[in-house]
């Protein structure tokens, strides 16, 4: 199951504590260490795009389906694809906003299911009011991400086998499914 990104120095540490079970993906980096007095040899580690690891980890909660991961703005406007789910427009992250469809002045709560991507054109006309109150429709129904499609969320520059990795263990039947899918064939 996919966890979290690592840096490469973490993946070192990892390999080097000797908590990694096995490695795929394509080879992304070479480290090289010092020389063995006694041999003569220098120590390399090698780290792959993707890496497993033994040992406890918080893998069984995450996977859990009541599992909730923390909301931030990037990961929301990343799970809308920076789209005003009022009027439907792409906008770049600046321009965007976190709006809460009930919202939190009577009673919503700030939570992956109550908000959405927003232009701050469209935050500010719905204003304290619902959707209905304020005339305005909303384009698609805000749903908790599994722990899988927000480590998508949170990635910056995914390789295609980091891609094809995580796309295994995100629902077919998620919003997100076909976005990654459309990655992986361009």
């Amino acid at each position: 199951m996919p966890l979290e990104w690592i840096d490469y120095r973490e993946a070192v540490r990892l390999y080097y504590l000797d908590q990694v079970e096995y490695a795929c993906g394509t080879l992304i980096y070479k480290v090289f260490g010092g020389i063995n007095a006694l041999s003569r040899r220098r120590s390399v580690v090698e780290v792959n795009s993707i890496i497993a690891t033994r040992g406890h980890s918080h893998a069984a909660t995450k996977a859990n389906r009541l599992y909730s991961p923390p909301l931030s703005n990037g990961a929301l406007f990343a799970r809308d694809g920076r789209l005003c789910l009022y009027c439907g427009q792409q906008f770049p992250a600046r321009d965007l906003s976190r709006d809460h469809v009930k919202p939190l002045s009577i009673g919503g709560a700030d939570d992956w299911k109550n908000v959405v991507t927003a232009c701050k054109r469209c935050n500010n006309h719905k204003a304290g009011r619902t959707p209905e109150q304020a005339g305005m429709k909303l384009l698609a129904i805000p749903f908790v991400p599994t722990h899988a499609e927000y480590v998508y969320l949170r990635g910056r520059r995914v390789l295609a086998d980091q891609m094809q990795f995580l796309l295994a263990h995100v629902p077919r039947n998620s919003p997100l499914h076909q976005r990654i899918s459309q990655k992986l064939n361009m």
